[in-house]
C-alpha cells in the first residue's frame, strides 16, 4: 500500500510537470496555470521525499545494500 501511494504521488508530479510544459509551449509564460502547476510539483516532491524518509525510518521500505 505504501509503495502504491508513492507511485501515485510520482504520477501526479509528472502530470503537473506536463501541465506546466503545455502552458509554457503555448507562450503563456506568465500564466497562473503554469505557476500553480510548478508550485504543486515542488510541494509534491518535498512531500514524497519526506514520505520516503519516514518509510525508511519506520521500516515500511528497506534500502538495498550494495
Amino acid at each position: 500500500m505504501f509503495k502504491i501511494v508513492m507511485v501515485l504521488i510520482l504520477l501526479f508530479i509528472i502530470f503537473s510537470l506536463g501541465v506546466a510544459l503545455f502552458a509554457f509551449v503555448k507562450k503563456d509564460r506568465n500564466s497562473d496555470k503554469m505557476i500553480k502547476a510548478l508550485t504543486y510539483r515542488i510541494a509534491l516532491s518535498i512531500g514524497l521525499l519526506i514520505l520516503l524518509m519516514l518509510g525508511a525510518q519506520f521500516g515500511l521500505i528497506t534500502p538495498n545494500g550494495m
